[in-house]
């Protein structure tokens, strides 16, 4: 109703002005109107692509930033921070929105109402009357029109970084493809040839361990993935697998192969690797864990270690002394290989 009165009463004041400064005036308005879109619309763009630009951003290049922002907060150059309402600012924008649309409507109005007056002889009417206080009841939901509106510039904004990132990746792949192609000097035929090669010795391995047992398997990726040597000299006191323990304490399921050597000796690292565990706790007493690749060895009651977690060791090196720390009834090496945290017999993968 407050909306139909100010329409009615622009009109009743533009009937009072000449027919040129009249189309000036409604002119005048709606390039005001057109201009206010023109703005907020823009206000829209530059939010958006600070938000694009921030989140585009390497984790670098945000540290980067904060750093500069706490000097300059230190050396007292920094601005005060200014909080914003998010909120606030929301509605305001709507508040704007619908005083530029109600702007774009009255000069609407305006100009269809003095156009009926120059061109028809009914002039308020009370078919004319009718059908503008039908027009001008319309409820209009400008918040909807806005939502729409936003949704629509987001989701345009989100298809454009879509697809950019999706030009950035295949350009990438391009680029890789051509250094290849450049290095090797390969063709798309010698390539295809090599692809096909690789295949068929892949389902050779496949038939090949498709009738072994998981043990067996294990046993085979081993000896395929990793070289070893004897890690000490001595005397297998016990084996891998189920044994006659000779204390209740003593595990009936060996995991690994007992190696009897004087107390001291010096033990080698088995293969190279890097160091995951050193640890002084549970039955393994003073005990190390080797890993390389999906195969990992331990080395168990020992009474000193040489090496820390995180070391990277050579095939050779020494890295502990026998000892008979944790659950040991005498000095000797717990020697023991575990593929894919499996454990596998020793004495199958290399001669102690």
């Amino acid at each position: 109703m407050k909306t139909s009165f100010h329409i009615n009463a622009t009109i009743a004041i533009a009937l009072k002005f000449p027919k040129e400064n009249l189309r000036w005036l409604i002119k005048t308005s709606f390039i005001l109107a057109i201009m206010r879109l023109k703005f907020l619309l823009e206000q829209k763009i530059a939010r958006m692509e600070v938000f694009i630009v921030e989140r585009a951003m390497s984790v670098e290049e945000r540290i980067r930033r904060a750093e500069e922002i706490y000097e300059k907060r230190r050396q007292g150059e920094s601005r005060p921070i200014t909080k914003v309402n998010v909120n606030n600012t929301q509605k305001k924008d709507i508040k704007l929105l619908k005083k530029m649309i109600i702007q774009i409507l009255v000069c609407i109005s305006i100009y269809l109402v003095i156009y009926a007056i120059y061109n028809n002889k009914y002039v308020f009417s009370e078919d004319f009357i009718k059908k503008a206080n039908e027009i001008l009841s319309y409820d209009t939901n400008f918040g909807e029109l806005y939502q729409n509106a936003k949704n629509q510039l987001e989701i345009w904004f989100k298809a454009i970084t879509t697809q950019e990132e999706g030009q950035e990746q295949t350009e990438s792949e391009n680029q890789a493809v051509d250094e290849q192609n450049a290095i090797g000097g390969a063709s798309g035929e010698e390539i295809v040839q090599d692809i096909t090669t690789q295949g068929e010795i892949n389902e050779q391995e496949q038939s090949q361990t498709a009738g072994l047992s998981q043990t067996e398997q294990d046993i085979q990726n081993v000896k395929n993935t990793t070289t070893f040597i004897k890690p000490v000299e001595g005397t297998i006191s016990s084996s891998y697998g189920r044994r006659e323990a000779a204390t209740g304490s003593v595990p009936k399921d060996h995991t690994g192969t007992d190696i009897a050597a004087p107390m001291g000796t010096k033990i080698k690292s088995a293969t190279e690797g890097e160091v995951v565990l050193v640890s002084e706790e549970g039955d393994y007493g003073k005990h190390i864990k080797v890993q390389i690749g999906e195969v990992s060895i331990i080395y168990a009651h020992c009474n000193q270690l040489y090496v820390k977690q995180g070391d990277i060791v050579t095939q050779g090196q020494e890295i502990a002394e026998v000892g008979s720390t944790g659950n040991s009834t005498g000095p000797h090496l717990h020697f023991e290989i575990r593929y894919s945290e499996r454990t596998v017999n020793p004495q199958s993968i290399l001669e102690l």
